[in-house]
């Protein structure tokens, strides 16, 4: 199956559209509005830490 016929992966992208057409497209509205959310519900999604470039560490 391509990944364009996949209705799970057509789902999670009509989502993305309804959210984003929400904040009219922008992205940085979207990002100030899952800013406030966090900051709301009090967690964050976990991040990921990258190791530093060899010759760039502390």
């Amino acid at each position: 199956m391509r990944l364009e016929d996949d209705p799970t992966i057509g789902r999670i992208r009509e989502a993305r559209h309804r959210i984003s057409a929400r904040f009219g497209h922008d992205a940085h509205r979207l990002v100030e509005y899952y800013r406030q959310l966090e900051e709301r519900e009090g967690r964050r999604p976990p991040l990921e830490k990258k190791p530093a470039p060899e010759g760039k560490g502390a």
